[in-house]
């Protein structure tokens, strides 16, 4: 057995579409390698920043994911299935196993706070900032075409 602390880029595209890990940042692994009858066992957490959008307001969300994983990497490809991963020398390819670990934990729908109430379907704003009191005159649609007219005085007409 033998245990290795690194840290490596992160990958391109790790994550979905309103949060993940960007490109190049810093991911920290905290690994244990295990030689088995089949190959190689892994073991380990990997730790990496997040950057995306909350979902409600759109304003940056920055965060921390801190995932574990575990594959084994077989020696012969005969001793694999299809998907398995393999040895390649003495070289492990821990990419698509962080990739999966961090995709998984990763929320679909992120939120700045869980009680953002997001945006103002009317303006844009946000609500956040707009305060209690913000609102806007709602004109029924079946209404809207007679508000450019008139009233005229009753008082013309009687004489």
């Amino acid at each position: 057995m033998r245990r290795m602390k690194l840290t490596l880029p992160a990958p391109v595209d790790v994550g979905v579409d309103m949060i993940g890990v960007p490109r190049d940042a810093d991911v920290e692994l905290d690994i244990r390698l295990e030689a088995v009858m089949e190959g190689v066992l892994v073991t380990g957490t990997a730790r990496a920043p997040l950057r995306g959008e909350c979902a409600r307001c759109l304003e940056p969300i920055v965060s921390r994911a801190e995932v574990g994983f575990q594959e084994l990497f077989f020696y012969l490809a005969e001793d694999a299935a299809e998907d398995d991963a393999l040895l390649d020398g003495e070289l492990l390819d821990l990419e698509p196993t962080f990739r999966d670990a961090v995709v998984l934990t990763l929320p679909l729908s992120p939120v700045c706070d869980d009680g953002c109430p997001g945006l103002c379907a009317e303006c844009g704003i946000r609500l956040a900032d707009a305060g209690p009191d913000h609102k806007h005159e709602v004109i029924d649609a079946r209404w809207a075409a007679l508000q450019g007219l008139v009233p005229e005085d009753n008082n013309d007409q009687e004489s």
